[in-house]
């Protein structure tokens, strides 16, 4: 089986959030309003964080894209009492969202910070709601949401795949952050076949991984800016 994973380079990510519109658009995610994110109720299931170096007049501006690690050991699934959030067989750290009870121990447990509870009940203008992508689900009030790498996707590419009677192909399933940058810093795909591009940057001198000192085998590498 594949085992999915990213890598994203720093030294080509220009801070645009483009990711993070495509994100929010494939996904259906809520938008919260200014008394929401006064109380820190935003939620985004990738954010570009923004990091400054140096003092004026030499002062640079660093990008740091964040999502779901997607855990080899993902410690938010030994604390979720009902199995709602669980590693899959391609590696996938799925949220099952009709069994969230809102707990929020996955929440306390991830180190990486990246998963929300949705605090309000989604609610759209009916100019809004015929764009909603059908293939995702609208998240009810009281749950917790992540990144999901897209999983609709892959299950799209998979029935192609077996309509055409092959396997799965580079290029076959990409997550909607991926597609949409513009400056192609996030690169998908499996990480176990060392003939893909993503495996070989994974691989690579620059390469490394957020609180890898944690012991969770994170699948997201970055790879360092150069200087």
């Amino acid at each position: 089986m594949p085992r999915w994973g990213m890598a994203i380079d720093l030294d080509r990510c220009n801070g645009c959030q483009g990711c993070e519109v495509a994100c929010r658009s494939e996904n259906n995610i809520a938008v919260a309003g200014p008394e929401a994110a006064k109380q820190n109720r935003t939620i985004f299931w990738i954010k570009v964080h923004t990091e400054i170096e140096g003092e004026w007049p030499s002062v640079r501006a660093r990008f740091v894209p964040q999502l779901c690690m997607h855990c080899d050991r993902p410690p938010c699934t030994a604390v979720c009492p009902v199995e709602a959030t669980s590693l899959d067989r391609d590696g996938i750290v799925n949220q099952i969202y009709s069994r969230c009870i809102g707990c929020r121990y996955c929440a306390n447990a991830c180190p990486y910070t990246v998963k929300y509870f949705n605090w309000k009940r989604p609610s759209y203008p009916e100019s809004v709601v015929p764009s909603l992508n059908p293939d995702v689900s609208v998240r009810p009030v009281g749950v917790i949401e992540k990144c999901t790498f897209c999983h609709h996707r892959l299950q799209k590419a998979r029935d192609v795949a077996r309509a055409e009677d092959r396997p799965l192909r580079e290029g076959d399933y990409t997550p909607a952050c991926a597609e949409a940058c513009p400056t192609r810093a996030i690169v998908f795909g499996d990480l176990d076949d060392p003939a893909q591009r993503v495996a070989q940057l994974s691989r690579g001198p620059r390469a490394f991984r957020l609180g890898e000192e944690l012991g969770t085998e994170p699948k997201v590498y970055y790879l360092a800016k150069q200087d």
